[in-house]
């Protein structure tokens, strides 16, 4: 099945990709805008451009699990998605998603511009990944 995950950010949102044996997760782009119907509109278009099966939105919980602000604001972000696009749409806990992108992007010495570029890309790879993984390890959960 093609999955699609996104990052969702106030200005940028990450979109990555699985192929359709759910093995390789891959950044597709970074969704530059600030404007919340726009953003919607355009991670709309890029889940029926892949053909995705099945959309991922990265949920920010708290470390304790609680949700802040910014988790409600990706629960809303997912129900308007789901209101566009005719794929089931699922919340997935991102907590440190931000923090292993940042350390891949150290690793790879990937600096200045091209880091603010790529960064919620790899965090949304990185939130594909992590689902993946789950689904692998809990096929009952199908």
């Amino acid at each position: 099945m093609k999955i699609m995950s996104v990052d969702f950010g106030d200005s940028r949102t990450g979109i990555a990709i699985c192929d359709k044996s759910e093995m390789l997760a891959s950044p597709v782009c970074v969704i530059e805008e600030k404007h919340f119907p726009t953003t919607i509109q355009k991670t709309a278009e890029q889940a029926l451009e892949q053909g995705a099966q099945l959309v991922v939105v990265g949920h920010p919980l708290n470390m304790d699990g609680s949700k802040g602000p910014r988790a409600q604001l990706c629960e809303e972000f997912a129900q308007k998605l789901r209101e566009q696009i005719d794929v089931p749409v699922v919340l997935w806990d991102e907590r440190q998603t931000t923090v292993s992108a940042i350390g891949f992007l150290n690793e790879t010495n990937t600096r200045g511009k091209k880091r603010k570029q790529v960064i919620d890309a790899v965090a949304a790879t990185i939130i594909l990944e992590n689902y993946l993984n789950y689904r692998r390890n809990h096929p009952e959960g199908e």
